[in-house]
């Protein structure tokens, strides 16, 4: 053999167990819910039968679904241009010389590395009725109490909170490190033509971060459709399914119900609505993205 086959074979078994962790864990799963959708759930002593699209006409009749399908488009329209601005407005301020500059840092940060588990059961006694601080806070100014995760009108609000406060100070990480890589000059330059630091953000900084915000806008979609944690904790999707996220109703189905095959059916909706929005994603916004 040559030398190139040679480095092109050492390169392929070096991604050889990279890909079949790949495969193992993502490929096959994906590829064995598409099939079980397709088949009836078997029981003690009935065995899976071919049912067709069967499961797919029930999920088109479910309104549990669509409640879910409803809540979980609201919670990823709050929480991703929400908790990406929060990013943004907090790396800059962070990212100039002001004091103390470095526990403010921290402060940000904080949140992210916090388990959800332990944010959902701090924001649990924010939220609790009467006693609660966020009622604390409000009776104090005389508003009246609220129970904010027991109403239809307030309790996916309450959520989206929760879910802005955790992931903001995850995505400004990214944003403060391509802060930190835009060449001082650049704002030397800005500053002797007299622009102003809005025009500056505008015009010089945020262009070259479009890199930087498609990659957190790619991690804020995902986070947005697999954030079931803090659901778990606080509602368990209450009240009336008005906090049941797409995720947390699969979870349902499978594990609560243990109807594998329509949970499967279920979880190929979810593929192909992230495949869609990739594809959005990767094909529109990368071409208006300009790397260095």
């Amino acid at each position: 053999m040559n030398q190139r086959t040679t480095a092109t074979i050492h390169g392929w078994l070096l991604l050889l167990p990279a890909m079949a962790c790949l495969v193992l864990f993502t490929h096959w799963p994906a590829l064995a819910s598409f099939i079980e959708s397709f088949y009836s759930t078997p029981k003690a002593r009935r065995p899976a039968r071919f049912v067709g699209l069967e499961n797919y006409q029930q999920l088109l009749a479910d309104p549990i679904f669509w409640k879910a399908m409803s809540n979980n488009l609201w919670f990823a329209l709050g929480t991703i241009p929400c908790s990406i601005a929060l990013a943004l407005l907090m790396a800059v301020w962070v990212n100039d010389r002001i004091v103390g500059r470095t526990w403010v840092r921290m402060a940000y940060f904080t949140p992210t590395i916090l388990p959800m588990i332990a944010v959902a059961n701090i924001w649990l006694f924010f939220f609790t009725p009467q006693y609660g601080l966020l009622e604390q806070i409000i009776a104090f100014f005389g508003g009246r109490p609220t129970n904010w995760l027991g109403s239809q009108d307030t309790a996916l609000y309450a959520v989206t909170v929760v879910a802005i406060w955790k992931e903001a100070g995850f995505f400004m990480i990214f944003y403060l490190a391509a802060l930190q890589a835009l060449s001082p000059s650049l704002g030397e330059a800005a500053a002797i033509e007299g622009a102003s630091r809005w025009t500056y953000f505008r015009r010089i900084q945020f262009p070259l971060l479009m890199p930087t915000t498609l990659f957190v806008l790619i991690n804020a979609v995902i986070n947005a459709f697999r954030m079931v944690d803090h659901i778990f904790v606080m509602t368990r999707g209450g009240p009336d399914n008005a906090t049941t996220l797409l995720l947390y109703y699969i979870y349902q189905i499978g594990f609560s119900f243990w109807d594998t095959a329509y949970a499967a059916a279920l979880t190929c909706v979810l593929l192909v609505l992230l495949a869609l929005v990739a594809f959005v994603q990767y094909g529109w916004l990368e071409r208006r993205t300009h790397y260095q």
